[in-house]
């Protein structure tokens, strides 16, 4: 498979999939959580408030990993692996592109102090057709 076709079928995963588990690091071990994913091309978004517990991690340690893709609906289902770096974005534009409905258990509105992004910039994708079946690593 080219690289080329690679990145369609990750971004597949992207686009069908919003809830996925993102690892940052504490102390050296690892701490995830299921988290609201966006994307514009390959750069993952995710939506927290800037006093949580990821937000100082990321902080000390921008190194995440982060699973999406298979939700449990059948043992065959694709899913990608995405080993990144992680910043905290603050750009009001970028808040407002991704802000929704969905978000506001945990954050008022698309202009709320506390609002940020954790933009996710990938370094390896690894991309699954299902169980087991890796297909291929794309390199960013």
């Amino acid at each position: 498979m080219s690289d080329q076709q690679l990145k369609e079928q990750i971004l597949s995963v992207f686009n069908g999939h919003n809830i996925g588990v993102l690892s940052t690091v504490q102390n050296n071990k690892p701490y995830s959580r299921f988290m609201m994913f966006f994307h514009e091309d390959m750069t993952l978004f995710c939506a927290t408030n800037k006093e949580a517990h990821k937000t100082e991690q990321i902080e000390a340690n921008p190194h995440v990993h982060i699973l999406l893709g298979y939700e449990g609906k059948k043992w065959n289902d694709e899913y990608a692996e995405i080993e990144g770096t992680c910043s905290i974005e603050t750009s009001a534009k970028l808040k407002e592109h991704f802000w929704n409905d969905h978000l506001k258990e945990w954050i008022q509105s698309a202009d709320d102090p506390d609002y940020v992004l954790l933009k996710i910039t990938p370094k390896k994708i690894r991309y699954f057709k299902g169980a087991g079946t890796l297909v291929g690593t794309l390199t960013c």
